[in-house]
């Protein structure tokens, strides 16, 4: 084989976010995830320290706003008992439900610290389930926004944010996700998500391309 005839890997595309077309969408930086004390924070801090979710993610947020991008919380909360997820519970829902995550009111379902909505910020409404878009109002919000592009980040990558990406590609919108500002339970099934499904739906990414992308 000659040398011209060696495999190239192609180069990565050029991303250009207009700020006024673009909203940033943090999915579910809550204490129950993302702080020590959280239910679900040992399931997973090892995906947290391998990626640097939270320091990345922050910085991710204090772009967006300093650029003008729409920025919108997305939590996940429940009534206490859970009776928003029925009676024969499988699956995820099923452990949210056995273990009370999420509970309204309490301090697990708070925003981490460094992700606390600020007042120009937009927090999603109804959110109970996977998909970021089910029963709840980001489309209206984003609709509203005049949006084109959305870049998501949050928890977890292999659950809520891949629905809330899925969704967002059907319904016409430029998806891209991050995979450092993402966590999981499993490091592995991170990063096999984001090599085998997200390139299919999105536009996979990193918190410092996509800090780059968006014009001071």
């Amino acid at each position: 084989m000659s040398e011209d005839d060696t495999p190239k890997e192609e180069a990565a595309p050029v991303i250009r976010l207009e700020p006024s077309k673009t909203a940033f969408i943090f999915i579910e930086f809550q204490n129950e995830f993302t702080s020590e004390g959280g239910k679900l924070y040992p399931a997973v801090k090892a995906s947290l320290e391998k990626f640097g979710t939270m320091e990345n993610a922050a910085k991710v947020l204090e772009k967006a706003r300093e650029t003008k991008c729409t920025v919108i919380h997305c939590p996940i909360q429940f009534d206490k008992g859970h009776a928003e997820i029925g009676n024969r519970p499988y699956g995820i829902l099923k452990d949210v439900k056995d273990g009370e995550a999420f509970t309204a009111g309490t301090w697990n379902a708070e925003f981490a610290d460094s992700m606390k909505p600020i007042e120009s910020d937009l927090v999603v409404k109804g959110k109970s389930g996977l998909c970021g878009f089910a029963s709840t109002n980001l489309n209206f919000l984003l609709r509203q926004h005049k949006i084109e592009n959305v870049v998501l980040s949050g928890f977890l990558a292999n659950c809520c944010v891949e629905s809330t990406m899925r969704t967002a590609y059907e319904l016409g919108f430029n998806v891209y996700t991050l995979q450092d500002c993402c966590g999981a339970t499993d490091v592995d099934g991170q990063e096999a998500c984001f090599k085998y499904n997200f390139g299919m739906f999105s536009t996979p990414t990193t918190s410092d391309v996509i800090m780059e992308s968006i014009p001071v």
